[in-house]
């Protein structure tokens, strides 16, 4: 999100920006690491035009995917952190000619996220609970998270979702889809959630203040020190 681009993009030493499919894509060291830092916009379109352009254009090794999502299993709590160990769009059904979620020419309905850059990226995210004031008290999670091309904003869908999906921890707009190209271009990724709402009737909230005050600096901070680890 451009809260998120806002706190890294100073970080990024010997900075040039380069536009690409309406893209701006920051390019700089980052703690020492060659970087490239974007905003990928809402929604699984975006998301994947974004992944794409990334792992072919620019030849990404590896995609790291940061934001927010609405909690679903009963102890996801606002200010929660999520790593996703696999990804799911909940909203793909090309039933009856293919089993419910599952992505046509892939055979699978579920990508998995990268073993070591999760196990970086949760190590980061306890890292930050335990030594930022803000943070504190924050449970770190980690398994299914589910994407779609809606705000869930009703308590009526988000039961109806857990009810589908059991396991799932989270709900957001864009990560699986990252995960499925990323699949395709047989390169790693990782994805971390803030967890900024419950997904029902208040997920509106005060969305874009949660977004600049909490989830941006925890973005950036879990960035910086999983690419440390």
């Amino acid at each position: 999100m451009h809260e998120e681009i806002a706190a890294l993009r100073p970080c990024l030493e010997g900075l040039r920006t380069e536009r690409r499919a309406g893209r701006e894509f920051h390019f700089g060291r980052l703690d020492g690491r060659d970087v490239i830092l974007v905003r990928c916009g809402i929604g699984k379109v975006a998301a994947a035009t974004t992944a794409a352009v990334l792992l072919d254009a620019f030849d990404a090794r590896a995609v790291l995917f940061t934001g927010v999502a609405g909690g679903l299993a009963a102890g996801v709590r606002v200010g929660d952190i999520v790593v996703a160990g696999t990804l799911l769009q909940h909203d793909m059904n090309a039933e009856p000619l293919f089993p419910r979620w599952e992505v046509p020419l892939t055979g699978r309905a579920r990508f998995d996220a990268d073993p070591a850059w999760s196990a970086r990226l949760a190590q980061a995210s306890r890292t930050l609970a335990a030594t930022d004031t803000h943070a504190h008290g924050a449970t770190i999670h980690q398994g299914l998270v589910i994407s779609g091309d809606r705000f869930v904003a009703t308590h009526a869908e988000s039961e109806q979702l857990r009810a589908l999906l059991p396991d799932a921890l989270a709900v957001e707009m864009e990560g699986a889809a990252v995960a499925q190209v990323c699949h395709d271009f047989g390169r790693p990724f990782g994805v971390v959630r803030t967890i900024s709402d419950r997904a029902d009737d208040a997920a509106h909230g005060d969305f874009q203040r949660f977004v600049r005050e909490v989830a941006a600096p925890y973005s950036r901070d879990i960035v910086r020190t999983a690419l440390g680890l």
